[in-house]
């Protein structure tokens, strides 16, 4: 008796510790749920930002909002190309791996961006302009390069797997036609063999006597003279 009273504790508790275990899962992924939603809201209200100051503010600091804006969309398009083709081409992981290591002279830039827009000394920002513009050319360069090698192969095995379906499909169809190489139009000095006949086979069930109904009259019998 003790030792089912045990196992019964036992079980209860691995529930209760499962049941713990569920809900924290649960709660860790709606956290992360919300906090995807607000970061994806935080970047779209900053993006619609600097496009604004870009085409408002005159000088330099509309081109620093440029420059981080085209440093931004570049990357991020980056970033979701390799993600969303490295799980379906796992060469792509070497292309993710040197993406992530441009990433973080990318937060660099974007940082460094961030803090000159609120700088006062206009004269020193246009000093500063020209490095600015070229660290931001050559990272998003590098970026889009690997972004349109990635989209090249991507498009490459699509028309790969392509040609190959068409040619399975024009051998599949010119099978199906094999039948018109036995045609005798196409083939007359070719005589053609008739299959002996068969002889007549008898029916499976023989026929018997009709039936015959109540509303049929009888048949009628010849006179035999007696």
């Amino acid at each position: 008796m003790e030792a089912v009273i045990a196992v019964v504790a036992l079980l209860f508790v691995l529930l209760a510790v499962l049941g713990v275990y569920a809900t924290v899962k649960a709660v860790g992924a709606a956290k992360r749920g919300v906090d995807r939603t607000i970061h994806q809201a935080r970047r779209t209200v900053e993006d619609h930002t600097l496009r604004a100051r870009s085409f408002a503010q005159p000088g330099p600091a509309g081109e620093i909002a440029q420059l981080r804006l085209r440093l931004r969309t570049s990357m991020r398009a980056t970033q979701d190309a390799l993600q969303a083709g490295v799980t379906e081409d796992e060469s792509l992981r070497e292309s993710l791996g040197l993406f992530q290591r441009l990433s973080a002279h990318g937060h660099e830039l974007d940082g460094e961006l961030k803090r000159l827009e609120v700088e006062p000394d206009r004269a020193k920002l246009a000093e500063r302009l020209p490095s600015l513009r070229e660290r931001t050319e050559r990272i998003t360069e590098s970026a889009d390069s690997l972004r349109w090698a990635a989209q090249d192969r991507a498009g490459r095995f699509a028309e790969d797997d392509l040609d190959t379906l068409s040619a399975q499909i024009d051998v599949e169809a010119g099978a199906l036609r094999h039948w018109t190489s036995s045609d005798p139009e196409q083939t007359p000095e070719t005589p053609r063999s008739h299959p002996a006949q068969e002889p007549t086979r008898p029916s499976i069930t023989p026929p018997g006597p009709r039936p015959t109904y109540p509303w049929q009259k009888k048949p009628r019998h010849e006179a035999t003279g007696t």
